[in-house]
């Protein structure tokens, strides 16, 4: 399963928009054309197809555990 294939199956399962997934990549200051998540999302055989790299996909996760729970907590200092 490609990076694209779990990006599409986690777009429909949370029934995100475009401006949903841009929002969540924010989360973790990462930034993305509402273009390159088009192209991310088109079929393999589109002319203006885009795999999706690791990066984007990371990040995705990691702005996606922020949004579904929150920011973490700073850790208490050990006095």
């Amino acid at each position: 399963m490609s990076n694209n294939d779990i990006m599409k199956k986690l777009r429909v399962a949370m029934k995100f928009t475009d401006d949903d997934i841009i929002k969540v990549l924010a989360l973790v200051n990462f930034r993305i054309t509402k273009a390159e998540i088009g192209a991310i999302f088109r079929a393999d055989d589109h002319p203006n197809f885009k795999p999706c790299g690791d990066q984007i996909l990371r990040n995705f996760l990691n702005g996606l555990i922020i949004y579904k729970r929150g920011p973490r907590e700073p850790k208490p200092k050990p006095e």
